[in-house]
């Protein structure tokens, strides 16, 4: 059975994808990967390749999707199947890499609390009976993570390469799916990344922002669930 690997998302860890682990592990071979020891994707790329099996499957939510798209492009012939998750094949935005300077700088300066309460977790999730708690989540899961990875994963996304080609290119079993609410990365971005794999199944979940995983977990686990079963 191909083992699968889990990319969180900036400022996440393992906790992200809890839900799933617990839902999965017991039919399929799961591994996370931490995502936060280099400023580089192409570096951070490298580093779970070197921890890879020989060949498995990659799940990637916002920039672990990102991140799971520049080993595709490294090592195509290594990856079995995609699932790609409230991400965004384009290289940064002018106006969102105007942005990260003056976190960076906060972040530095001891402020790293103060810029995810402010600027990163209101944009995360869509209203829902357990936002605070998954907030308060998200908040654990940075501060743990440290100022040093906020500021290596800002670096990555900040000079990330456009991913198109490499999707285009891929044509093994895909899944494309965020939710409906998803303010940073929204549905257009992956009907975008769907038409690049036409074989990719795409699914929007309800109630979800950018955290569906979380948000909406039994919805989530049943779609990688099924994506799965085709690697």
């Amino acid at each position: 059975m191909t083992p699968l690997i889990l990319l969180p998302g900036m400022m996440c860890d393992a906790r992200l994808f809890r839900p799933q682990i617990e839902g999965m592990s017991q039919r399929h071979p799961l591994m996370t990967m931490p995502i936060g020891g280099y400023d580089r994707m192409e570096l951070l790329a490298r580093a779970v390749i070197a921890q890879a099996p020989p060949r498995f499957a990659l799940a990637g939510l916002s920039m672990g999707g990102i991140l799971a798209m520049e080993i595709l492009r490294q090592v195509p012939e290594r990856v079995a199947g995609m699932a790609l998750m409230d991400t965004n094949p384009l290289a940064e935005r002018p106006e969102v890499k105007e942005r990260r300077a003056p976190q960076i700088a906060a972040a530095e300066a001891g402020n790293l609390h103060r810029v995810m309460r402010d600027e990163m977790k209101p944009n995360y999730l869509t209203d829902g009976p357990n936002r605070t708690a998954i907030l308060d989540l998200c908040m654990a899961m940075a501060m743990d993570l440290g100022p040093g990875v906020f500021i290596n994963q800002s670096k990555a996304l900040r000079d990330r390469t456009d991913q198109t080609k490499t999707l285009r290119a891929f044509n093994g079993a895909a899944l494309v799916l965020c939710g409906k609410d998803d303010a940073l990365c929204p549905v257009e971005r992956h009907e975008l990344m769907h038409g690049l794999m036409p074989q990719s199944e795409l699914v929007i979940i309800e109630g979800a922002g950018h955290l569906p995983t979380l948000e909406q977990p039994e919805k989530t686990t049943a779609a990688l669930s099924r994506w799965l079963e085709q690697v």
